[in-house]
């Protein structure tokens, strides 16, 4: 399978190294250096294109693969203002685009988890609901596109929570976030269920970015040859 990388930082090296060991071909690498490369002659060349660029060129990234008709995932975050319009274009142009806040199979797993818990704890309104996300300091937005998935996987199936704040002097209808920035950490999340007697945790934590990178190629290959609009649990749970 032939890839195009739009964004070659830590993400996008580890995603290159990976692929090239399943047996892949990198045909574009898109940096600061080299932006006049990103067009639709060039995307075209690709079977597949892995974004993990930055929030403010992820639509513009995400277009022009559209437009070049080759499918296209991206785990960029802090973008998803204009997500219901890029998706629209996407089933527009019969395209394939996959978004996730989060490649990572554990991670995706974790999703699952989470909506599963929240199912049980629905009925259960003593406990107040908090997390706590912790990534390294060159992140760009906070909360994390993860902590905000896992918040709204919680808001659907919780009658008394409406949305999600970082603001801990908020009300009890919001789900507070502690987002923190530190070192190099991967990765780390934590839903906590709070009552006067007891706390309910479930916490994912990643050790490193490879299992991020082997999670984009894996729905790199998934996403190859189809068309609309998936996200993670297509390409883990579909037959």
């Amino acid at each position: 399978m032939k890839i195009a990388i739009l964004g070659y930082g830590k993400m996008g090296k580890a995603i290159e190294k990976i692929a090239l060991s399943r047996g892949h071909q990198i045909v574009l690498k898109i940096h600061r250096e080299n932006q006049e490369q990103l067009n639709i002659e060039n995307l075209s060349r690709a079977d597949v294109v892995i974004d993990f660029s930055i929030p403010d060129s992820a639509k513009k990234n995400i277009l022009l693969a559209i437009d070049a008709n080759t499918p296209i995932i991206s785990g960029t975050t802090g973008w998803l203002d204009s997500y219901d319009e890029v998706a629209k274009y996407c089933t527009e142009k019969n395209s394939a685009f996959l978004y996730a806040s989060n490649f990572s199979l554990g991670v995706n797993l974790f999703f699952e988890l989470n909506k599963n818990l929240a199912k049980l704890m629905k009925a259960h309104q003593e406990y107040q609901i908090d997390m706590t996300e912790i990534h390294h300091n060159q992140k760009l937005d906070a909360p994390s596109g993860t902590a905000i998935s896992l918040a709204e996987q919680i808001i659907s199936e919780n009658n008394n929570k409406s949305d999600w704040t970082l603001d801990t002097t908020n009300s009890d209808e919001q789900i507070k976030i502690d987002a923190q920035r530190a070192g190099n950490v991967p990765g780390t999340h934590v839903v906590n269920y709070r009552s006067e007697i007891d706390t309910i945790s479930i916490k994912h934590e990643a050790h490193s970015r490879e299992g991020f990178a082997l999670g984009a190629v894996i729905a790199a290959e998934w996403i190859e040859n189809k068309k609309g609009i998936f996200s993670m649990h297509d390409v883990l749970f579909s037959s």
